[in-house]
């Protein structure tokens, strides 16, 4: 298996975790403070990470980019999700995040020229076609402002996916996923004075919840990401992947939050990975 893959699977496998503790950590948490603490945890990992790593600093001109980085890919993606995480289930959360790889491909194609072909194609619409069995099996999806509000987040995210590729042949994985850490976490700073009495009224276990998001769903899954996409030859070689996640994380709903996924559930994941299957045999 090439080394993209096994970064991605990774990636994908943290970030269904994270529905979970997104759940947990809103218990408490307002969804901006929520996103204010989960990311300044992740800057101060990267903090270290770049002491560590002894990471340059960029070039003034890209440090723009990398705003437009840190807005789509954390700041704006986080906010948007967590407000939407309120009212829906973390299958539905999931299912909906999964449109990502339509989103990007369809950007790829039109920014970058990145070309698919029928097959790849018609694995794209296998896939979505997965999606959406999951999301009206027995009723379960419904059209609500919470599943707006993540449809926006899956843009913003395919949005960071793309604009990623612009600055991935400049700067390592390490680099790109700092500074687009550090940036997103300072636009979420002025709310800082806002959130700040939320963290007064919570309790130890959902603050560990919040480290865990910082440290291993934003720091280090965000890393495997940015390796992955510097190693695939197209932005929808790795989003593609995206298109497990409902599956995984409906499972470990299941199991820690006790939500009773549905046959439609299953036979919607069957068909997804069909999808996925023959996406990779057509490109």
């Amino acid at each position: 298996m090439k080394k993209y893959k096994v970064y991605s699977i990774i990636t994908i496998i943290i970030w269904a975790m994270a529905y979970i503790l997104t759940k947990i950590g809103l218990i408490y948490y307002s969804p901006l403070g929520l996103s204010v603490f989960r990311y300044i945890v992740a800057s101060i990992f990267f903090v270290l990470v770049a002491f560590v790593k002894k990471v340059p600093f960029p070039d003034i001109k890209d440090i723009p980019w990398f705003f437009a980085l840190g807005a789509t890919g954390f700041s704006i993606y986080v906010l948007t999700f967590n407000i939407g995480a309120q009212s829906v289930s973390v299958a539905t959360s999931s299912i909906i995040i999964a449109t990502t790889p339509i989103f990007t491909a369809l950007a790829a194609r039109i920014i970058f020229n990145e070309k698919i072909n029928k097959i790849g194609w018609s694995g794209i619409l296998i896939e979505f076609i997965g999606v959406i069995v999951i999301c009206l099996w027995e009723g379960i999806f419904s059209l609500n402002r919470g599943v707006l509000w993540i449809l926006i987040s899956a843009f913003s995210f395919s949005i960071y996916n793309i604009l990623q590729r612009k600055l991935i042949n400049k700067y390592t994985p390490i680099q790109t996923t700092t500074y687009s850490i550090f940036t997103g976490t300072i636009i979420l700073l002025v709310f800082l004075p806002k959130v700040l009495p939320e963290l007064k009224s919570s309790v130890w276990q959902v603050n560990v919840s919040v480290i865990i998001m910082g440290i291993i769903c934003s720091g280090i899954a965000y890393l495997l990401w940015s390796k992955a996409l510097s190693l695939a030859e197209k932005t929808s070689e790795v989003s593609n992947f995206l298109f497990i996640s409902p599956l995984l994380t409906t499972i470990m709903g299941f199991f820690t939050l006790f939500e009773i996924p549905s046959i439609g559930t299953w036979v919607g994941g069957a068909i997804i990975f069909l999808g996925i299957i023959v996406f990779e045999k057509g490109k």
